[in-house]
């Protein structure tokens, strides 16, 4: 997808033509129900990688709700409704916005503890389990044509564990869930965005359990599942490091920072992008 600035009055030259976007086959609006339902899903996508990466998260007005400039990415000329904000789209992308909603929501209720603790990163890095899969366990593929990763994270009381993946793939895969025989609880998952809403992200006293041993992960999707063994008010801080450059063609924060009411994930880098997938843009940070 490419830059559309005809409006600005300068034949379409300003502006960055670094546009890391895609329009998914149409280029901008359309009616295609699953051009749209992909686009909902990458909105998710860079959502849930934006809001769970460590450091402060900065997203554009408008992204909850999928607000769009029309491909304009330099619209300081433009004090019309390029610019404006369509109130409409609250109720036109309503789950976006419950799915932004509740992310949200567990970032303010997040424990505050191992922030005023003054840990260093490294310190805290070295203190959690970490654990890097594939579609099988403990096999993660980083070859230049791998489109999928997952990993585990324990925190130092093994209080909490987390299990996330990513599946850039185009096509659904199966991904093994490491067992959790050994303490009292099962995966719950939590956040599923290949799901519709309401089932996209829930509460986490309401994630259903995941009895299989594996777990089918939609194309272009990410699932955050979580086991508490063990109080979760009392669980401390989770962690994982940053992996290698095959993140770059996920198009996703390199290291996921889970924080939740009940529990808190740490990763080791922040965001790079907003959550901009709309259909015609999305925006660096």
């Amino acid at each position: 997808m490419q830059k559309h600035n005809h409006d600005n009055g300068e034949d379409n030259r300003d502006g960055s033509d670094d546009n890391r976007s895609a329009n998914w086959g149409v280029e901008g609006p359309t009616d295609d129900p699953g051009i749209e339902a992909l686009r909902n899903r990458q909105v998710k996508n860079f959502f849930a990688t934006t809001l769970l990466s460590l450091g402060l998260p900065m997203v554009l007005m408008g992204d909850e709700v999928r607000r769009t400039q029309r491909g304009n990415n330099n619209a300081y000329t433009q004090d019309n409704e390029i610019s404006s904000f369509d109130w409409s789209l609250l109720d036109q992308h309503a789950d976006v916005h419950r799915f932004v909603s509740l992310l949200n929501s567990h970032r303010v209720h997040r424990p505050v503890g191992a922030e005023e603790g003054r840990l260093s990163l490294e310190q805290v890095l070295r203190s959690a389990t970490k654990t890097w899969h594939g579609v099988r366990l403990n096999q993660p593929d980083w070859s230049d044509s791998s489109h999928s990763v997952a990993f585990t994270a324990r925190d130092p009381s093994e209080s909490l564990w987390i299990h996330l993946i990513l599946n850039a793939y185009w096509e659904p895969l199966h991904f093994e869930l490491p067992p959790v025989t050994d303490v009292n609880g099962s995966w719950r998952r939590w956040i599923d965005t290949s799901l519709d809403s309401p089932s996209d992200i829930v509460e986490w006293d309401a994630a259903p359990p995941v009895a299989e041993e594996s777990y089918p992960v939609g194309a272009r999707s990410v699932v955050v599942s979580g086991v508490a063994v063990a109080d979760p008010l009392a669980a401390r801080t989770l962690v994982c490091h940053d992996p290698p450059p095959i993140f770059r063609r996920f198009r996703v924060a390199p290291c996921m920072h889970l924080l939740e009411q009940r529990f808190h994930v740490m990763g080791a880098a922040p965001g790079r992008y907003t959550a901009a997938a709309t259909e015609d843009r999305q925006v660096r940070t």
